[in-house]
């Protein structure tokens, strides 16, 4: 093999080299893009979340206070129940 046909092939070699760079650089963006894509959506959905669990609790509470008064009235109810109960 004489010295041109070993330069042209190592010119096509290098050019086979810096297309594979170019893809992997390509590859390489689209992934991050990706990532970052996947990152904001995390962020978004335990933003979203966040405050599903908030009204959960404020739910929660409210619930629970209703059936603190609602209680509270059926003791009432029984008690006035035994009282009259007694008087008659």
């Amino acid at each position: 093999m004489n010295s041109n046909e070993e330069i042209k092939l190592l010119k096509a070699r290098v050019g086979e080299l810096e297309q594979r760079v170019e893809h992997l650089r390509v590859s390489r963006r689209v992934l991050m893009n990706l990532l970052e894509k996947v990152e904001r959506e995390k962020v978004a959905l335990v933003r979203n979340l966040e405050k599903e669990n908030v009204r959960l609790q404020r739910d929660n509470k409210r619930f629970a206070k209703w059936i603190f008064i609602k209680n509270r009235e059926i003791v009432e109810l029984q008690d006035k129940m035994e009282s009259s109960a007694k008087k008659a």
